[in-house]
């Protein structure tokens, strides 16, 4: 399956919702208390993390898109540290401040990667003035493609009706992560994403999926929805909508360190895709898969574009760049390079892979731990080759080439030559195959001036795409 993740980062999201001070003391616990039955933490090191809202928030920056947030917090220190840890993560704030309320705050003691205690600091906010919250969102939303409602019941979307019909009334998709047992506060929005205890807390239990399924398209008429999304736990979750038969996708952690947050995660990921003009079961696998990474990690935890691409790679989907600026692969790279992997470099048409492709794409393979093949465009492939070529087109040949297990990444570009993506990506090694000099291949001097290695490799004699052509116009 292709997944298109392209323009991700040219959306603007805007979160409202209950945000919070998730803080983390950790230590190390080798006693008991003499004074009770209770183990003594010596805390030697304490973190700080948007929770709450913040970390939809939180989710969608890190993966390079503009989140702007609207809360509520009390006018102290916890709500500088919140709004000053977003802003180091390219979230932008938009705080109400309220005197005679504290920041919500969740302190959790640790010791050994395990939860000891967690304690609570809120009061409800229900009875706090919301007029200049629902202010504040009239007048972002113009500056925004989507807006997420993050509901954890602590009273700011205590009005939440207002905010759906502000969102709708600007011609904005409204997602809203619900909570608590009345849905029908949530009356228009475009799309619900309740988890399975949440969904049965307000329909009742389903004995299997089909009542499930049943269920789920009565409360989604009910309430006007567009979808209703329920996330299973380790079944994965299911995509409810008019017309359509439920849409089933099975979980794709591969390990379970700690759940917190991942329904953030999928809120998150689900609104940007849309935002970003994804169809629905693309921005639904999108979500389905990053809440899968971030499982594996502890705590609220948020994803970044090079681990989605090297993950979604390593999965088998293809995600291939539509684009030729090479960003998204640069990011890739670096991120391969910060584990210490050698990346290799090649191009050209590869238009009919024959054994001489694969031979050399083995060869230049076994230079470093990555290799990446950049692939001319059907366009430059004829200005190069002439108007009866490619053979096959750009789709096809990044297709093939992607299933070669030599082969990590591959894009394409548009120029005659990659030279402008070679600059971009800076590989350690580049390689060319044929009888070039160095100082003829392009690309070579940012390579070079980079630290890195260029190198020439031999093709398999009597093997190429044109006698390939020729031999088969011959037998026709």
């Amino acid at each position: 399956m292709k997944l298109d993740i392209d323009a991700l980062d040219a959306a603007r999201v805007l979160v409202v919702g209950d945000v919070m001070l998730d803080r983390y003391w950790h230590g190390p616990a080798s006693r008991i208390s003499p004074e009770a039955p209770v183990p003594v933490v010596r805390v030697d090191e304490v973190e700080d993390r948007p929770g709450g809202a913040a970390n939809v928030a939180l989710n969608i920056a890190s993966l390079g898109a503009y989140a702007g947030l609207i809360g509520l917090v009390g006018d102290d220190e916890n709500a500088e540290l919140l709004a000053s840890a977003l802003e180091k993560n390219s979230v932008a704030p938009h705080f109400h401040v309220n005197s005679d309320v504290p920041t919500i705050t969740k302190l959790r003691v640790m010791s050994r990667n395990q939860q000891l205690l967690r304690l609570d600091f809120e009061v409800p906010l229900i009875h706090v003035d919301k007029a200049p919250l629902l202010q504040q969102v009239e007048q972002t939303l113009g500056e925004c493609d989507l807006m997420i409602l993050s509901d954890y019941g602590k009273g700011t979307l205590s009005d939440v009706q207002a905010l759906i019909q502000a969102g709708r009334k600007a011609g904005k998709r409204v997602l809203v992560d619900p909570k608590g047992t009345d849905f029908s506060r949530y009356q228009g929005a475009s799309l619900i994403t309740p988890n399975l205890s949440e969904f049965e807390a307000v329909v009742g239990p389903s004995a299997n999926d089909a009542e499930l399924f049943a269920k789920g398209e009565e409360l989604r008429e009910s309430l006007g929805l567009e979808a209703l999304l329920i996330t299973l736990s380790e079944r994965g979750m299911v995509l409810i909508r008019e017309g359509a038969a439920p849409l089933h996708l099975p979980t794709h952690a591969r390990e379970v360190y700690d759940v917190t947050g991942a329904g953030d995660t999928v809120i998150g990921v689900l609104g940007l895709a849309l935002a970003a003009g994804k169809s629905l079961e693309q921005a639904l696998w999108l979500a389905n898969f990053s809440a899968g990474l971030v499982v594996a990690k502890p705590g609220t935890a948020t994803l970044t574009m090079a681990e989605l691409y090297g993950a979604l790679h390593e999965h088998g989907f293809s995600i291939e760049p539509a684009d030729t600026g090479g960003a998204a692969l640069a990011g890739l790279v670096r991120s391969a390079q910060a584990r210490g992997e050698r990346v290799v470099m090649t191009n050209g048409v590869f238009d009919i892979l024959h054994s001489g492709h694969v031979g050399y794409l083995e060869e230049a393979r076994q230079l470093g731990d990555r290799l990446v093949v950049a692939v001319n465009d059907d366009a430059s492939v004829q200005r190069l080759k002439g108007p009866t070529r490619p053979m096959n087109s750009l789709e096809q040949r990044m297709r093939v080439l992607s299933g070669l297990a030599a082969v990590d990444w591959v894009v394409a570009f548009s120029e005659d030559t990659p030279q402008r993506l070679i600059e971009t990506v800076l590989p350690d090694v580049l390689v060319k195959g044929g009888d070039y000099r160095v100082e003829e291949i392009a690309g070579h001097e940012a390579v070079l001036a980079n630290g890195g290695e260029v190198r020439v490799l031999s093709f398999e004699d009597g093997v190429s795409t044109t006698g390939l052509i020729n031999k088969i116009k011959s037998r026709t």
